[in-house]
């Protein structure tokens, strides 16, 4: 009831879902001790179809030939924000293994479009802006995957006796590679059955999004039943998907508008529910400060650097700089990782990547609509000068 007036404000929907999760824990409407089965599951969930989602919609040969800010930001932001991650690492964790720091500083470096809401649909804020901005986030998580596993198995590999190393290197290894494999059979073999279909009248809109669903959930169980990531392997089969069909499977726009948004403000429940209280509880002094050096000058360096040599202004370099919020991406990846992989060291990652969330999405929300009202404009003034 409140959604538009709200959109106007400083208060965003991701402010507004996580405050409701931790209310409902501080006041015990819900109980959530021995239910971490139950919270992993609606997270997996939730990041699987995501995923794919965000990717469906990308549309690699338009991007290419459109608008180079995305690539520079993904293809070199992307990678120099876990370095200069891993580097602000050394400083308030000096006595965490290098492998453990560069974890954390791949967990922190993907963003999340539904935090800047505000910037995104803002109209004020210049098109090409808010493209960029949406593309880089629809695509850093799934990118940034592949580095979190295979950097969350040289933790694992360092905390196990030497003659698991093999093990969890191959194990980092398969789940790459088969994720990629398995994404892209799926995602190309249905991407034709689906035109296919279509151009013979079988099917209809009304059964299409079923189908989607059904490609996703069995993206990620294959390559699972396979030794594969799931996670790499539905973002893969998104990718191929959408650019195979083209626009012709108006479920993927339509539920990432409506469903989609319910899930994503599910998730964040369940993150203010579940995950947040024991996180604050378990903040110190070097995880602040961390958060904020990743928020206030890791991910802005990383992107006024990537985007050096391109028309982009410094002011623009910087705006796109600073509206990378840390989203349910940070969260999920992270309690995947200390779920299934990390073991003693889980618990840091997630007080990290939690505390992340909650601090990002309180700065980020709070500048947002004040933030993009006053770059567009300012842009504007640009334009007629």
């Amino acid at each position: 009831m409140l959604a538009k007036s709200l959109s106007n404000t400083m208060i965003t929907a991701p402010i507004v879902f996580i405050a409701l999760g931790l209310v409902m824990s501080q006041l015990g409407i819900l109980e959530v001790h021995g239910s971490e089965e139950v919270l992993y599951l609606i997270a997996e969930i939730a990041l699987i179809i995501l995923l794919f989602l965000d990717a469906s919609q990308i549309d690699l040969k338009r991007l290419k030939k459109q608008n180079v800010w995305p690539l520079r930001m993904l293809l070199i932001g992307l990678p120099l924000s876990i370095v200069l991650g891993t580097l602000a690492g050394f400083i308030f964790f000096p006595h965490w293994p290098l492998a453990m720091i560069a974890l954390v500083a791949a967990i922190m470096a993907p963003t999340d479009a539904a935090l800047g809401e505000a910037v995104v649909s803002n109209e004020a804020v210049p098109k090409n802006e808010r493209q960029t901005l949406m593309v880089e986030s629809g695509l850093n998580d799934g990118l940034a995957l592949p580095i979190i596993l295979f950097l969350a198995s040289l933790v694992a590999m360092s905390n196990s006796p030497e003659n698991d190393n093999l093990y969890w290197l191959l194990f980092g290894a398969s789940q790459v590679l088969m994720g990629i494999v398995v994404g892209l059979f799926m995602g190309w073999s249905s991407g034709r059955l689906f035109l296919f279909g279509e151009s013979r009248e079988l099917t209809s809109h009304v059964y299409q999004g079923i189908g989607v669903l059904a490609l996703t959930g069995t993206s990620y169980l294959m390559a699972t039943l396979l030794g594969g990531n799931g996670f790499i392997s539905a973002f893969v089969a998104g990718l191929a998907f959408g650019n195979i069909v083209k626009g012709h499977c108006r479920f993927i726009y339509q539920f990432t508008e409506s469903e989609g948004q319910m899930l994503v403000w599910a998730a964040f429940i369940v993150v203010g529910l579940g995950l947040l209280p024991d996180a604050v509880e378990h903040l110190t002094l070097p995880v602040a400060g961390y958060i904020l050096v990743s928020l206030f000058l890791v991910r802005p360096i990383a992107i006024y650097v990537s985007l050096i040599g391109t028309k982009a202004k410094p002011i623009t370099r910087l705006f796109l700089g600073w509206f990378g919020p840390r989203g349910l991406a940070t969260a999920l990846f992270a309690l995947i990782v200390s779920e299934k992989i990390l073991g003693d060291y889980g618990n840091a990652v997630l007080v990290i990547a939690i505390n992340a969330v909650w601090m990002s999405a309180l700065m980020h929300g709070l500048t947002a609509a004040p933030g993009a009202k006053w770059y567009g404009n300012r842009m504007k003034r640009k334009v007629h000068k």
